[in-house]
């Protein structure tokens, strides 16, 4: 059972068991990555928030279909990545995203004994707007393979899992993903030095 914690484990139990409550470990746990996932996949943080509600909103709904044989993280992505997909599809848009702070969507911090010149923060924030325009041209399945791999560290074989697809297809996702990256980004090659 890979990394999975027996407290986590026993929460599982006992939310089967009908414990509401033993459900909030698995939020605590999960919570600020299912966010950190929807918000790059919508670029939006109230979707995202919406998506972190639905997603824990299925997972209790339908935990007594969770397989332990598979990590729970694993289970939470796929329900996260199809529950925003889903929004995705119904939307047929890409939105550009409003950072509200660093790239995960924390309030960035700075530090006076390594600011960066004036120069190097106009570029990084003109590179961290073009990795969001192309990151939103991507289809969804691309982008949320590239998320979960890149931003995320999820292995492939639990990206695949996550995203309903064989080892193969989550691969292809992320090279296709990374490739139109690499050109959208490749304008911006030599300033970032």
């Amino acid at each position: 059972m890979e990394w999975m914690e027996t407290t986590e484990l026993a929460a599982i139990e006992q939310v089967r068991a009908g414990d509401g409550e033993a459900f909030r470990l698995l939020v605590e746990r999960y919570g600020r990555t299912v966010f950190r996932l929807t918000y790059r996949m919508t670029g939006n943080e109230q979707d995202a928030e919406d998506m972190v509600q639905e997603t824990f909103l299925r997972a209790y709904r339908q935990i007594h279909s969770y397989d332990a044989r598979a990590g729970f993280g694993t289970w939470l992505f796929r329900i996260a990545t199809n529950c925003t997909l889903d929004l995705l599809r119904k939307r047929g848009v890409r939105r550009e995203s409003q950072e509200p702070g660093g790239d995960d969507g924390t309030p960035r911090a700075e530090f006076a004994s390594s600011a960066p010149s004036p120069e190097r923060l106009a570029i990084s924030a003109q590179i961290r707007r073009r990795l969001r325009v192309a990151l939103a041209q991507l289809s969804p399945a691309e982008r949320a393979a590239f998320i979960l791999r890149h931003f995320e560290g999820v292995p492939m074989v639990e990206i695949s899992r996550a995203l309903g697809h064989s080892n193969s297809a989550a691969r292809q996702s992320v090279f296709r993903a990374a490739a139109k990256l690499r050109r959208a980004l490749a304008p911006l090659e030599g300033t970032a030095k």
